[in-house]
């Protein structure tokens, strides 16, 4: 048996990803620093997360922009992805002379910049639609019209893999239209809906262009756009640790959504091989 030989293109791939964590690794590790340095390694502490005045824990400038990140990237999900599933299905069924051109116009904002985005944002929400409160909610708004887009993309490339014969199989053993989408396809849709759930959470977390431009003040910053303002001044290490929860949280998150992901994965290729039985 012939002895494998390690590829470089493997080698080139994880030089790249190392690459790409150190910065991310050398801030969680000055988020730990003693000291008031952000330009180099001191003795570790938690000073900037719990015990310092100005920690992550006793900030109240810090906790209000978590909390509001955290909000906002909730409510998205909560609202983008049933809506992006919805928009999926109806467009991947609908057969009209306008389909076509529905379709095209929900790639807009992939390929649109956000910087554009966050302009039109802004001037349709201040000349207008100026009766809808300015802050958190033109926020949740711009981030559910931004992210929406995600979601059909992603669910439609599953609804193409899965087809219409489980449904038609569903039916012909007497489901009604509405039996077999519950039953049948939205089970099937559950990696798919996950995966929109996550890359939403990741958007709206990351962003930092529309929620700077929708954003009025203080009480409305969230993680990127504090980060933003307190790093162009002299800031301290609470910077770096804010950035840090922010980083445990998103992973947790990827962690779990693949757990889940892995299970109804499992889960649908049962339901799958039954429904196939079932049908021969």
């Amino acid at each position: 048996m012939r002895r494998r030989l390690f590829s470089p293109l493997a080698l080139i791939t994880w030089l790249y990803v190392l690459w790409s964590l150190l910065p991310v690794l050398i801030a969680v590790r000055i988020s730990f620093n003693s000291g008031k340095s952000r330009s180099a390694f001191q003795s570790m502490s938690w000073r900037w997360y719990f015990d310092d005045p100005a920690s992550v824990w006793k900030s109240d400038e810090l906790q209000t922009a978590l909390q509001n990140t955290l909000k906002l990237a909730a409510l998205t999900m909560l609202i983008a992805t049933p809506l992006g599933v919805a928009m999926a299905i109806g467009l991947q069924r609908w057969r009209g002379r306008t389909s076509r051109q529905a379709n095209n116009l929900m790639l807009l904002p992939l390929v649109t910049p956000e910087i554009v985005v966050g302009v039109s944002l802004f001037l349709v929400f201040s000349q207008i639609y100026t009766g809808i409160p300015r802050g958190f909610t033109t926020q949740l708004l711009g981030h559910v019209t931004f992210t929406v887009s995600y979601v059909v993309i992603i669910v439609r490339g599953r609804l193409l893999s899965i087809g219409i014969d489980f449904e038609e199989a569903a039916r012909d053993l007497g489901a009604t239209r509405t039996q077999a989408m519950r039953l049948v396809l939205l089970p099937q849709l559950g990696p798919a809906i996950f995966a929109s759930l996550m890359v939403v959470f990741a958007t709206s977390v990351d962003d930092f262009v529309i929620s700077s431009f929708l954003s009025t003040g203080s009480s409305t910053e969230t993680v990127p756009i504090k980060i933003y303002s307190t790093a162009r001044a002299a800031a301290t290490p609470n910077v770096n640790a804010l950035a840090t929860v922010m980083l445990v949280i998103t992973l947790a998150a990827v962690v779990l959504a693949w757990a889940m992901m892995r299970l109804l994965s499992r889960r649908g290729a049962g339901d799958d091989s039954s429904l196939t039985s079932m049908s021969i």
